[in-house]
């Protein structure tokens, strides 16, 4: 039986000019915070803000010490503070660079995870074979290939976790070489790299523009990653070259069927914490996630680092606002400035759309509290915790830095999170308070939910529950109990989604240019 929330609200930072609601505030009730007795003059929902002070138009609004927006009208104590009377305005922020470097965290030595060591040195947490498709064209074709091994076809391989169908909607009528068609290479030759894939193979149609010759040589996939290759390289198919679909079916099936006793070899073995790889990411936010849920993954995120390991931020359009405070923390200006530059880019990448990045929070972040994307980015880099800001990376490129890093990617979840996992992430840890149900094969992914009620409403799909810090447990223990469910999960421990099945449908690149 979980234990009742112990406050009605939250004051957060003493400079915090409003306070939030921990459970559904009425009207004319009396609230003690912040050492004051507030009475509410309206209603104000379970993770809302609501006035501490008298606040006139045009003053700041400061939570978590920092300003989340400026006012759009006058409001008075104990009235509700959201969207009507809350706007994110012109931040106007004044750059640190490498001002507040942290000393490295005390090193973790002892501790391990099983999992799955490949030839070239890097660690799995899951052993699947890939079956890529190279465009939009073999999309069925590849899930057709994937679909003939079910749990049945895999029983005789109990190494190997499933086969995925990696499909996209992508892969032609974009510039040969161009930036579309990079960070589409990129994507597919680091899920066919990736240290949770035993063995892979390609599938094309045979004309698109990314051609299956120049994604070979472009990401040196001259071999299966993990498994001795044929002398031939990885098993390639086009649907025109093959015979049309049935026949590169059949010819997909055969060649996977190779595979799979030699990708069965893999088993799992004692890897040290060091090799752990974790992608960041929060989705269907709400007013608690800066407060419960992602301040515990920045705790969890500090003990992977402190392991020697890495933790990969994402997420661009929801650091902007908060940017100053990692700016501060990068290993150097230039580093720094990598943040800043990609930050003026979506700006304008925004602009050009006639759209701003204050767009970015969603209805179901706005019903759950949150107002500006200032307030949301905040929130958002708690998952970052203390430690150095050690290098900024492009969308999907591999991440070989250890520590605390930035990826490039959008704020919709799935190809953020494909971005992240093409880039090397083994684990991603998914924090959302509304709920997000999110898998994304071939890595595990862990739900922590950032409030009790919604916990135990989708406890078929969560896997942490971090409203507990609202009830009694401090952050740090929180933080604790996720840093030891990555390590689990690493070992083999089936996360919520994995055990739904879910995880083939999250493949979504992310690419930027034109369709011609």
């Amino acid at each position: 039986m979980v234990k009742p929330i112990l406050v009605d609200a939250i004051h957060l930072h003493s400079n915090d000019n409003i306070g939030v609601a921990t459970r559904n505030l009425n009207a004319g009730e009396v609230i003690s915070v912040a050492t004051s007795e507030i009475t509410l003059q309206e209603d104000v929902p379970t993770g809302h803000k609501f006035a501490l002070k008298s606040l006139t138009a045009d003053q700041q609004i400061f939570k978590y010490g920092q300003s989340i927006g400026i006012t759009s009208d006058a409001i008075g104590v104990g009235q509700w503070v959201h969207t009507h009377n809350l706007a994110n305005g012109d931040l106007n922020q004044e750059y640190e660079k490498s001002t507040e470097i942290p000393d490295p965290l005390p090193r973790i030595e002892d501790r391990t995870f099983q999992g799955f060591r490949r030839k070239n040195g890097k660690a799995g947490t899951r052993n699947y074979i890939a079956v890529i498709s190279t465009v939009n064209c073999s999309a069925s074709v590849s899930k057709y290939v994937a679909q003939r091994f079910d749990h049945s076809a895999l029983e005789d391989y109990p190494n190997i976790d499933g086969v995925v169908a990696l499909t996209h909607g992508f892969g032609c009528g974009i510039e040969f070489g161009g930036m579309k068609h990079q960070m589409l290479n990129r994507v597919m030759g680091g899920m066919a790299k990736h240290p949770n894939v035993g063995a892979f193979l390609l599938i094309g149609l045979g004309c698109e523009q990314t051609s299956l010759d120049y994604l070979l040589e472009d990401q040196k996939l001259v071999q299966i990653d993990g498994v001795d290759a044929p002398s031939t390289g990885p098993p390639v198919f086009t649907i025109q070259e093959t015979g049309g679909t049935v026949k590169t079916v059949e010819a997909g099936v055969r060649a996977l069927s190779e595979l799979l006793p030699r990708a069965n070899e893999f088993k799992r073995e004692a890897i040290p914490a060091s090799e752990l790889v974790v992608g960041l990411e929060c989705g269907g936010s709400d007013g608690y996630s800066g407060i419960t849920a992602n301040p515990a993954l920045g705790v969890a995120s500090d003990r992977v680092v402190a392991c020697g390991g890495t933790a990969i931020l994402s997420e661009t359009t929801e650091i902007y606002g908060a940017e100053h405070l990692l700016t501060r923390r990068a290993r150097t200006p230039e580093v720094a400035d990598k943040l800043l530059d990609q930050i003026e880019w979506w700006k304008w990448y925004a602009n050009t759309f006639d759209t701003v990045l204050d767009s970015n929070p969603t209805v179901g972040n706005k019903l759950g509290g949150l107002t500006t994307i200032t307030e949301k980015s905040l929130g958002a880099v708690a998952k970052a915790g203390s430690s150095m800001f050690r290098e900024f990376y492009q969308y999907a490129e591999p991440v070989t830095e250890r520590g605390f890093v930035i990826m490039d990617t959008p704020g919709f979840d799935p190809p953020s999170v494909t971005g992240m996992v093409a880039g090397g992430a083994n684990i991603v840890v998914f924090t959302t308070g509304r709920g997000s149900c999110f898998g994304c094969k071939p890595t595990p992914s862990i739900k922590v939910m950032s409030n009790t009620p919604t916990y135990e409403r989708l406890e078929d799909d969560m896997d942490v529950n971090a409203g507990t810090v609202l009830s009694g447990k401090s952050v740090k223990e929180v933080g604790e109990e996720i840093f030891e469910e990555i390590l689990a999960v690493a070992s083999g421990k089936k996360t919520k989604s994995e055990t739904h099945g879910i995880g083939d449908e999250e493949f979504v690149p992310w690419t930027v240019g034109p369709d011609l």
